[in-house]
């Protein structure tokens, strides 16, 4: 008898160290990122009197929501260059090549956190930002983060705009003039988890 008590009592010793005064190891609920009912857009000058509207239709990434601890929330987003899209597939096509997204040397846009606050209605969130071979630090406000159960799936949706600047991430200076160098990015995402 003494045997199974002192194994009950290594167990739970044990457990509550590695899970921190009893709690769950997973704490944070992890959302993957639903592409049926997400977004990422972006809006750019051209000729400084208009607007050049697009997206990127392949986008994946992740999220975990710590809501004892927001500190310990994460974000990512990995974007597929060569998924851009104008509904014009010359321009497109442009905007794949060298002086423009450089697809095939750089075929991804990515974004990973490396520190989140709680702020009144979302997260203020800093992370790198990777584009076109430069990565920077910018931080994004993220809107949302209500948590809706439709048909056994959770889900948690964040908006959010950003504003960049494309001399930052080394483009073709060349190509700044008719296109301008700031873009504006809109990423609405939606997670799922089960």
């Amino acid at each position: 008898m003494r045997r199974y008590i002192s194994l009950w009592i290594l167990t739970f010793v044990i457990g509550t160290t590695v899970c921190g005064s009893g709690k769950s190891l997973l704490a944070a609920d992890v959302y993957a990122y639903d592409p049926i009912h997400s977004s990422v857009g972006f809006k750019a000058r051209h000729l400084d009197i208009s607007w050049i509207h697009g997206r990127f239709n392949e986008v994946a990434g992740k999220f975990s929501l710590d809501r004892e601890d927001p500190s310990k929330s994460t974000f990512e987003l990995t974007i597929k260059a060569d998924s851009v899209d104008t509904n014009n597939k010359a321009r497109d096509e442009h905007l794949r090549q060298p002086d423009y997204f450089d697809t095939k040397q750089f075929p991804t846009i990515e974004f990973k956190s490396t520190s989140t606050k709680a702020i009144k209605g979302g997260y203020e969130v800093t992370g790198n930002f990777t584009m076109h071979g430069k990565t920077n630090k910018v931080t994004i406000v993220l809107m949302g983060g209500k948590e809706h159960n439709f048909r056994g799936t959770k889900r948690v949706a964040f908006s959010t705009e950003l504003s960049l600047k494309r001399s930052d991430y080394g483009f073709d200076k060349n190509a700044i003039g008719p296109i301008g160098d700031k873009a504006l990015i809109f990423i609405d995402c939606e997670g799922v988890r089960k």
